[in-house]
């Protein structure tokens, strides 16, 4: 009898490993996600920005899986995991597994601030991504409708929290788009009063890179008129008032939050398997600790064994596929009672986009910054999409775009029911 796999998050460890046991007829697979479509978290930012189509960067699991006789979709969100049964509960029914893989990533961390919870603007989801593209060209057209200068000020001002990749590639979007559009779009509007704000609790921007890419990273977004307080928190978000760590304050209608994440909640699974950043705890083979035949893998999983990275690694999409990959492989070796491998990440690098032209990139033995790092970051996230469709016409559309520095996606769609019929 083929084994029942469950994978939980279609995401880059979901994906790669229905790739590495695609037809295989030991195994019967069963993908559960709360959406009906894979997307490219790095790229999420273009959409928030109305720089490309959310369609270029996603992709739907019914025709990535069409020819893999052993995958099914369930289309659901986990409700709760029953270890003793050996099924889950998800929304919309529940299934029973022999291994189940929980792969989910993880979601944002608000630290306990209910109003920032509540009125700050997330990007962890295409939804998220479209909401915030709605807000801030709404916020724009009101802008240029208000004649008061301290609302339009206010309505101008956007606060990026979090100096990691998301929000330095999200604020040199930003910079550059206004500085390529709103002059020529919103005549009407006293760009003076627009400031970009990147706040970040660390004293530099993109900590964990290296200090070559942390300093051009800051050389290049004071250069684009970029506002960065660095050694800052924000602690409050309150009467359209962003609240910082140091007592000062900034009006702004738009607070976009990257700050910082924290693991999904799995209910279900044993309190000692669930650690730091609500992380599942795994060993070398991605099993959950004091679980049996329950796995984790990418971002949502804590892993301490690697001795490359005894703190755990790197909340990477790399680490997420290779970890599939190896566990796809072990499942194989299960299966004819060889030895299994244990995992060992090969760190291929780090690397973010600043500006037009500008990216920097942090290998293991070399960084470089420029217009060919920027080459290279294109390549490397073309590379990943699922589909070759998807490859080329993000490549076309990129090649375009930045000739033309004016993309035509500006518009405020409201999905929505019409009942006037």
């Amino acid at each position: 009898m083929a084994k029942h796999i469950i994978i939980v998050g279609g995401g880059f460890a979901g994906v790669h490993i229905i790739k590495s046991l695609k037809n295989d007829p030991d195994f019967k697979i069963t993908l559960v996600d709360k959406n009906n479509y894979h997307f490219f978290p790095p790229l999420i930012y273009q959409v928030a920005t109305s720089f490309i189509q959310a369609t270029n960067i996603s992709y739907p699991f019914r025709k990535m899986i069409d020819n893999f006789d052993n995958v099914h979709f369930h289309m659901g969100s986990l409700v709760k995991v029953n270890t003793e049964s050996k099924t889950i509960e998800t929304d919309t029914g529940n299934l029973s597994y022999d291994y189940l893989i929980l792969s989910m990533g993880t979601e944002t961390n608000f630290f306990g601030m209910e109003n920032v919870q509540r009125c700050s603007l997330p990007m962890k989801s295409i939804e998220e991504a479209l909401y915030l593209r709605n807000h801030m060209l709404l916020t724009l057209e009101e802008a240029a409708r208000n004649k008061d200068v301290r609302i339009a000020q206010r309505l101008q001002n956007i606060v990026i929290a979090g100096g990691g990749p998301t929000g330095v590639e999200l604020a040199g979007m930003i910079a550059e788009m206004g500085k390529y559009i709103a002059e020529k779009e919103y005549p009407e509007m006293k760009l003076s009063l627009s400031s970009i704000y990147l706040i970040d609790a660390l004293p530099s921007l993109l900590s964990p890179m290296s200090k070559m890419a942390q300093k051009t990273a800051y050389d290049k977004l004071k250069n684009l008129g970029v506002k960065i307080i660095l050694n800052v928190s924000v602690k409050d978000y309150k009467d359209k008032k962003v609240m910082l760590s140091d007592g000062n304050f900034i009006e702004t209608e738009t607070l976009i939050w990257t700050s910082g994440v924290i693991g999904r909640e799995v209910p279900g699974l044993p309190a000692e398997s669930i650690v730091k950043g609500r992380r599942i705890a795994v060993d070398a083979y991605n099993k959950v600790n004091h679980t049996n035949d329950i796995f984790a893998l990418g971002d949502i999983c804590l892993q301490l064994t690697d001795e490359n990275f005894p703190k755990g690694h790197p909340q990477l999409a790399q680490v997420a596929i290779q970890q599939a990959k190896n566990l796809g492989k072990n499942f194989k070796k299960m299966e004819k009672g060889e030895t299994l491998t244990p995992f060992s990440y090969n760190n291929k690098g780090s690397m973010a986009i600043i500006s037009k032209f500008n990216a920097v990139v942090d290998l293991p033995k070399f960084s470089f910054n420029g217009f060919i790092a920027w080459l290279t970051w294109l390549f490397i996230h073309v590379i990943p999409l699922v589909s070759f469709r998807s490859k080329i016409r993000l490549a076309l559309d990129w090649f375009r775009l930045f000739i033309t520095n004016n993309p035509s996606i500006r518009m405020i769609l409201y999905p929505k029911r019409n009942t006037d019929n």
